[in-house]
């Protein structure tokens, strides 16, 4: 089996956001982190070189003989968006999404150009939604 690349680091997340350019993206993402630990309680944890991650749980893939460790939820401050890692499929979060302006989602992510056009207060409870779902679901 191959060895998973993003795993747990120990460089500093604020470290690692303070470095992202352009000046708007950078505050973005330290305003996600701000949110992120208020609605978590949780310590921000790098993974891998741009994850920024709370939590964590151990899964392994039904399709294949991968297993490993992820965070519970987190976010990247990637190129094109701000991509969060939050669990999304549960129906209560519909109304959330239809609130929150302009966005994106695939499997699990949820993609926004920057904070200024979503809906703060959508986006903190979709966060705090995922992060229950999740860390019920995931409990060993």
């Amino acid at each position: 089996m191959a060895e998973l690349k993003t795993k747990r680091t120990n460089q500093s997340a604020k470290d690692f956001l303070n470095t992202i350019e352009p000046e708007e993206k950078k505050k973005d993402g330290l305003a996600l982190l701000a949110l992120f630990q208020k609605v978590t309680g949780e310590k921000a944890v790098m993974w891998g070189s741009s994850i920024v991650g709370f939590g964590m749980y151990h899964y392994k893939s039904e399709r294949s003989s991968q297993e490993g460790d992820w965070p519970l939820v987190g976010f990247s401050p990637r190129k094109q968006n701000l991509t969060l890692y939050i669990m999304h499929g549960n129906k209560q979060s519909d109304s959330l999404f239809k609130k929150l302006g302009k966005h994106k989602t695939s499997l699990g992510c949820l993609y926004i150009k920057k904070l200024a056009g979503v809906d703060q207060a959508a986006l903190e409870s979709l966060i705090k939604k995922s992060f229950q779902y999740m860390k019920k679901t995931t409990k060993k």
